[in-house]
């Protein structure tokens, strides 16, 4: 299975936010769309970072409620991992696991066709151990 599967059964949504935005805004932004990370994205689309709410927490345990009233570039990850859509499960897996996030964008180039989470990925690979499980049942039934 591939990211791109992935990405056609679950939808291509992205929150992307501009660099000069305030944490409180993206704190606001994560709880209302209930979501784990914002990529960040400049004007020409491109992709110079992304916060996630472990980078919420360090921001406020480093530098308390005056975190807020900063900009998110002050805060967020600038080395991005990204994946593309042609990429295994099993690949982002691992690149998931080395790195320790627990989100990766999905580029086409350098445009974001959209976002893959630790769920979506444990989620695709669940079914496809259940579907191998159930395969091997039905085999052993009909020996």
């Amino acid at each position: 299975m591939t990211v791109a599967r992935i990405l056609a059964l679950k939808g291509a949504d992205v929150v992307t936010a501009a660099p000069h935005r305030l944490m409180a805004d993206i704190v606001r932004l994560l709880a209302e769309r209930r979501i784990g990370t914002v990529v960040i994205a400049g004007a020409d689309g491109a992709i110079s970072g992304i916060i996630s709410e472990r980078d919420v927490v360090r921001a406020l345990a480093s530098q308390g409620a005056a975190a807020l009233d900063e900009p998110v570039s002050a805060y967020m990850t600038r080395k991005v991992v990204t994946v593309g859509a042609e990429e295994t499960i099993e690949e982002v897996m691992d690149r998931m696991t080395e790195g320790k996030f627990r989100h990766v964008p999905v580029l086409e180039g350098r445009r974001i066709v959209g976002i893959v989470s630790i769920g979506d990925v444990v989620k695709h690979r669940m079914a496809v151990v259940e579907a191998e499980a159930s395969a091997m049942r039905d085999y052993i039934a009909t020996a």
